[in-house]
C-alpha cells in the first residue's frame, strides 16, 4: 500500500502543480486513495520531496531525487531552483546566510544539500532565509562561489 501511495504522490506532482499537503490529499483521495495529513507528511519526507517554483510562478512540490548514485540526477533543476530562489548570500563569520524567496528557503537549501558541497556541515532553513554552516571560516568564500556558478 505505502509503495502504491508513494507512486501516485510521484505521478501527481508530475501532473498537476500542487503546492500544499491538503491539496496533496485531495489528489489522492480524487484517485481512490484516503490518507491522513501525517501519512502524506511522512511520505514527503521519505520521497524527498521538496517545494520549487512551478510553471505558474507559485511553489510546488517536486521530486529531487538522486537516483540511487551520489551525483544529483537532476543537476540542472538544482540550478533551477537556486536561480530562481535564491535572492542573495553573504557571510557571517563561517556562515553562508542565504535569502530567498518568500516560502523557498526549504526547495533552495535541498538544492544547496544536493551539491554535497563537502566544505558545508549542514543547512537550516526557515521560510526566507538559510544559515549553512561551514566547516571554517576561510572556507566561506570558495563555498559562496561553488553556489554562484550553480546559479548561472
Amino acid at each position: 500500500m505505502k509503495r502504491t501511495r508513494q507512486n501516485k504522490i510521484l505521478e501527481l506532482i508530475q501532473q498537476y502543480e500542487i503546492e500544499t499537503q491538503e491539496e496533496l490529499a485531495k489528489k489522492l483521495l480524487d484517485s481512490g486513495l484516503q490518507v491522513t495529513q501525517a501519512t502524506i507528511s511522512r511520505d514527503i519526507k521519505e520521497l524527498a520531496l521538496t517545494k520549487v517554483t512551478g510553471q505558474s510562478g507559485r511553489p510546488k512540490y517536486a521530486s529531487m531525487d538522486h537516483g540511487g548514485n551520489s551525483s544529483p540526477v537532476y543537476s540542472d533543476r538544482y540550478a533551477r531552483v537556486l536561480q530562481d530562489g535564491m535572492v542573495s548570500m553573504t557571510q557571517a563569520d563561517n556562515l553562508v546566510v542565504v535569502k530567498t524567496v518568500s516560502g523557498m528557503a526549504m526547495a533552495v537549501a535541498a538544492a544547496i544539500d544536493a551539491l554535497e558541497i563537502e566544505e558545508i556541515a549542514g543547512c537550516i532553513a526557515g521560510d526566507d532565509t538559510i544559515m549553512c554552516a561551514v566547516k571554517t571560516a576561510s572556507l566561506v568564500p570558495g563555498v559562496m562561489e561553488k553556489i554562484r556558478k550553480l546559479k548561472r
